[in-house]
């Protein structure tokens, strides 16, 4: 583990044995990247409260801790254009736009774990996949963390806003 991604506040996973999580490591409640995980929680929760722009940014602000070749960079770089591209296709109507963004997002997710610090990645790759030959696949989806779709709450939307 860096020392810059350490998080000791970080709470463990609400299900499961997502990849990047172990019980027995001590540091950042049992995550590898405590940082990548809180990124994650609030990405994600803010993604399916439609505040994609948000989202975006928690994965992208994240995404800077880690070198090109890492499946952290790989999984952080697909989410950003997987905000970006819900993005581009509700608030702008462009999806040839998206579909762009979700190419590139299936690229970089390729290879990632299926549960990768709680995502249903494998979720994600079909939806996206889905959404490539009908936009309206993503119309009500919402990412899957820890086996639920949780919504964003005040505190969520107070961590993206320190990131600007």
């Amino acid at each position: 583990m860096d020392d810059h991604t350490r998080d000791p506040d970080v709470a463990p996973p609400l299900a499961g044995q997502p990849a990047g999580w172990r019980r027995e490591r001590g540091e950042s409640n049992g995550w590898e990247h405590g940082t990548l995980r809180r990124a994650v929680v609030n990405g994600v929760r803010l993604f399916n409260d439609g505040a994609y722009h948000e989202s975006h940014d928690c994965f992208e602000d994240e995404w800077y801790n880690y070198g090109r070749g890492t499946t952290e960079s790989a999984f952080l770089h697909g989410m950003v254009q997987v905000a970006a591209g819900a993005y581009k296709h509700v608030d702008f109507e462009n999806d040839d736009g998206m579909r762009s963004l979700f190419e590139t997002a299936l690229q970089y997710l390729h290879g990632v774990p299926e549960d990768f610090y709680g995502v249903d990645v494998g979720d994600v790759r079909t939806t996206l996949a889905d959404a490539l030959d009908d936009p309206s696949a993503l119309d009500g989806w919402r990412i899957t963390l820890d086996g639920d779709r949780p919504n964003a709450r005040a505190e969520h939307y107070a961590y993206a806003e320190r990131l600007e």
